[in-house]
């Protein structure tokens, strides 16, 4: 399998997620994340994943990746870096007018203080109150100013991506895709993807941390933990949810690996790949995919980043679908509340 690119840079085939280190109530003290961080990197997974609200006003992505550049000036050339940005700042509403946008990328740069350039911008979520097409042409001006290197979009519906391509080249678009998550393959996001040749940076390739297995109940879910009020981790569900799970650890089990690195290995291998997994099982034909999933510590980074070395034959696949069909994830990916601002 080749290797992914992103505006012509060469990825490693699994990037690396940033959320965890700085959007916690208590994240790990600075040092660990370096390590973590670095550790990615040394496992060739070069494409990073952060964002602006990824903690607070005071502290989010931009400053650890300052400090990480800091302490590593080497590596930043290495790294291609993306952004979320685009809400109203200090909070998560979408904001996609042309003034905060520019805002949220200019705080950004700032916060970056020159350490790293913003490689792909990319707002969380579609701005209701503002046309893609608005917040596409302000992104593409500061292409133009040299202040980011490309744009990005985040849980959009398959027409909004032909809006926002028909302004301005696409760098990547970045969805939920995991084995507990299929949406993409049902709403047109990854048919249009592959039709445009935009790449998909598959984020929560985990299913959230439902692939391990350990969490039987939602009484397992510790109380500040944001998975304790997702649908697909409510008690109702997680019984039949944990049906995929179980049949994926006995896969790994068989193939001498771990759940985690066949669900990112499936994630991964489905780049050029034609599945029988959309609406009435119709077939989907992928374009790139490149799993973004996050980790805390370097032990678990070396986990991840290993699935590039997992092999998923043919069979492999075959016996994944027909669970996959057999079993399907029950639960919305959001509460309610939520759904509404998931997918613009």
């Amino acid at each position: 399998m080749s290797s992914p690119t992103l505006l012509s840079k060469p990825v490693g085939p699994i990037g690396f997620g940033l959320m965890g280190l700085t959007w916690r109530p208590n994240p790990q003290p600075a040092e660990e994340s370096y390590k973590a961080m670095s550790t990615a990197l040394a496992q060739g997974a070069n494409f990073w994943n952060g964002g602006e609200f990824y903690g607070t006003v005071e502290r989010n992505s931009c400053h650890l990746l300052n400090e990480y550049f800091t302490k590593n000036p080497g590596d930043a050339d290495k790294v291609v870096l993306s952004i979320k940005g685009g809400a109203e700042r200090g909070g998560l509403m979408p904001d996609g007018s042309r003034t905060n946008v520019r805002r949220s990328v200019e705080d950004c740069l700032a916060i970056l203080d020159g350490k790293k350039s913003i490689d792909i911008f990319e707002c969380a979520r579609v701005d209701p109150k503002t046309p893609v097409e608005t917040t596409v042409k302000a992104l593409a001006e500061l292409v133009q100013e040299g202040k980011i290197g490309g744009i990005g979009l985040s849980e959009v519906k398959a027409s909004t991506i032909e809006k926002a391509a028909a302004i301005h080249p696409i760098a990547a678009v970045e969805v939920e895709l995991s084995l507990w998550a299929l949406d993409i393959l049902r709403n047109g996001v990854a048919a249009t993807c592959a039709k445009l040749n935009i790449p998909i940076a598959a984020y929560s390739p985990l299913a959230r941390g439902g692939i391990f297995g350990d969490i039987r109940k939602n009484a397992d879910i510790p109380d500040d933990d944001f998975r304790k009020h997702l649908p697909k981790f409510q008690d109702d569900v997680l019984d039949h949810n944990n049906q995929i799970t179980d049949e994926v650890l006995k896969l790994a089990e068989r193939k001498g690996v771990t759940a985690a690195q066949v669900a990112i290995a499936w994630v991964r291998g489905l780049s050029g790949r034609t599945v029988p997994l959309g609406v009435d099982g119709e077939n989907v034909t992928f374009g790139t995919i490149i799993p973004i999933p996050g980790a805390t510590k370097s032990e678990r980074v070396v986990e991840n980043t290993k699935s590039g070395e997992v092999v998923l034959t043919d069979e492999d696949y075959d016996e994944i679908t027909e669970i996959l069909k057999r079993t399907q994830t029950k639960g919305d990916r959001y509460p309610a509340g939520l759904n509404s601002l998931s997918e613009g």
